[in-house]
């Protein structure tokens, strides 16, 4: 049986606050893991609009505490299962071969803002994807994805041929097949380490969304941007929460959890977060002496959403070897995106 503060006095890594004498006052007390920096906005954003939305969803009886640094983020679904924290957020991609269909939202091609693709993330998943059991041991709160992934490299790319033979951290899942498909050198490294790798020449580029500019500092070892509309691919994240945390509040609030906070509420809330974060990567990218953002010529847009094609036909095959009608997913993501 969950204990909620049971973690207070032992768990190792930083504690964030995320709200002001509701820790002291509420019920029940979540502990959050997560792994991004503290100033990153997942943990300066999205986390407190999560314990906003719970405390208020239920009148303040529970909220949550933030602690970073438990564990390395391929670990957090393991350490939610076991109850070593309450919840966290797992990037997919960080573990391969453990989730094929969250590849969906990650596919190079959709037209729209991170929150337009995280809800209809979630409906596609509520509808399709769940039937995949991927996510068994947890409870999945909301599911989101990152806005449009580019190229970040120190030397200026100005052209598609200019990545291939280039070594680019690139995370698993789509990133990967498409980092493949330009003729990189894929690297695989957590985002808290993409700073490091930079600085010490062991990547020449990463590819992440522009609020990496900000969160992980790229306009210091990354100088450049190579922008291609609509990205290269999505980053696929979910919330997750411990399955008996959860059966221990009681009936009451779990419903209002779950019908105020959980699924599409907070899986649009954290998307507009990210739509946010993106802007300020952007502006701090331009308002930084010798960053420059290359835009993709119609040549090379062109070039790519032919590689875009053959990523999408070999993921709907993968997906389909799930069980799951994949292409009913893509075209319930593609219909819901455009719907926002």
């Amino acid at each position: 049986m969950a204990k909620f503060t049971k973690l207070t006095s032992f768990l190792a890594g930083a504690t964030l606050a995320l709200t002001g004498s509701a820790v002291f006052a509420a019920d029940y007390t979540l502990t959050i893991s997560s792994w991004a920096p503290p100033t990153h906005g997942i943990n300066a954003k999205m986390w407190p609009k999560f314990v906003e939305m719970v405390e208020e969803a239920t009148d303040g009886q529970v909220t949550a505490e933030l602690k970073l640094g438990i564990a390395p983020p391929p670990a957090q679904m393991d350490l939610i299962m076991d109850g070593a924290a309450d919840a966290s957020i797992i990037f997919h991609g960080y573990q391969p071969g453990r989730f094929v269909t969250t590849k969906m939202i990650e596919l190079p091609g959709y037209e729209g803002s991170a929150e337009a693709a995280s809800v209809a993330y979630w409906r596609a998943y509520d509808k399709h994807l769940k039937a995949a059991d991927e996510h068994r041991g947890v409870k999945v709160i909301a599911l989101h994805t990152h806005g449009p992934a580019q190229l970040h490299s120190s030397s200026p790319v100005t052209t598609l041929d200019e990545v291939s033979g280039l070594k680019v951290r690139i995370p698993g899942g789509v990133g990967g097949d498409v980092g493949t498909a330009l003729g990189a050198t894929g690297i695989q490294v957590p985002a808290p380490k993409v700073y490091e790798t930079l600085a010490s020449k062991a990547a020449d580029g990463v590819v992440m969304p522009f609020e990496s500019r900000k969160g992980f500092k790229l306009t210091e070892v990354a100088q450049n941007v190579y922008e291609v509309p609509g990205g290269l691919y999505r980053g696929s994240f979910a919330f997750i929460m411990n399955e008996d945390t959860f059966a221990d509040l009681p009936v009451e609030l779990q419903q209002a959890l779950d019908e105020n906070v959980f699924g599409e509420p907070l899986s649009r809330e954290i998307g507009k977060i990210w739509d946010e974060i993106d802007a300020i990567g952007r502006e701090a990218t331009e308002g930084t002496e010798g960053n420059a953002i290359n835009e993709a010529s119609a040549e090379d847009l062109e070039k790519f959403n032919a590689i875009a094609v053959d990523v999408r036909a070999k993921v709907i095959d993968e997906v389909n070897g799930t069980g799951v009608d994949a292409q009913a997913a893509y075209d319930m993501i593609v219909t819901e995106m455009v719907a926002q």
